[in-house]
């Protein structure tokens, strides 16, 4: 594979961990982050949800939920989601952190409100490289069913772009034919580094 992905939600757990998951078993060279100021986890109830610093590894979140409500936690299927989770990488990484990690040929996101916030983050940094990044919104419901049909798609994405000499020259193509084919609208911009 000769691009290089990211894909970012909000808390870097479901929906950028099902695709990194896919993507990485495929072979791809691919990292995932959140774009919140906090990891968060559904709790007992609405109002009481599980919060965690980006960077909490995987194994401990896993071990904490599991001593708290085991039963709780495997009927939502937070349980197995976080086992997926620390077999792909050690801990949620914030996307305003990224830097280190060097630049992405392609970012996904999977809410409107996260390719925003890439989009401007991407926008407010130094421009120097002037190597272009597109981002694409895939909109994807934070839930276990869903994150994996968009993982799928992301999927098909990928290979499709990896099909392409030069993304620059057949994006609005392969966006339409995306479009078409899954009947989902998918939202895209530019960026650069």
């Amino acid at each position: 594979m000769r691009l290089r992905y990211a894909m970012v939600c909000s808390s870097n757990q479901n929906r950028s961990m099902e695709a990194h998951f896919i993507l990485k078993r495929e072979g791809f060279d691919v990292s995932s982050y959140g774009t919140g100021t906090h990891v968060k986890l559904p709790g007992p109830s609405l109002r009481e949800p599980n919060v965690y610093e980006f960077g909490t590894p995987y194994k401990q979140m896993y071990e904490e939920l599991r001593r708290k409500d085991p039963e709780l936690y495997k009927r939502n299927g937070i349980l197995p989601m976080l086992k997926r989770n620390l077999g792909v990488k050690t801990a949620p990484q914030r996307w305003q952190e990224n830097i280190a990690d060097g630049q992405f040929d392609v970012v996904f996101t999977f809410e409107e409100k996260v390719f925003d916030m890439v989009a401007e983050d991407l926008h407010t940094r130094d421009h120097i490289l002037l190597k272009p990044v597109l981002v694409i919104n895939l909109e994807v419901k934070d839930n276990h069913e869903e994150a994996s049909i968009g993982a799928r798609q992301t999927l098909t994405l990928c290979q499709e772009l990896e099909a392409t000499d030069r993304w620059e020259d057949v994006i609005d193509d392969v966006i339409s034919t995306f479009e078409q084919r899954h009947r989902r609208k998918v939202v895209y911009t530019i960026s650069f580094y």
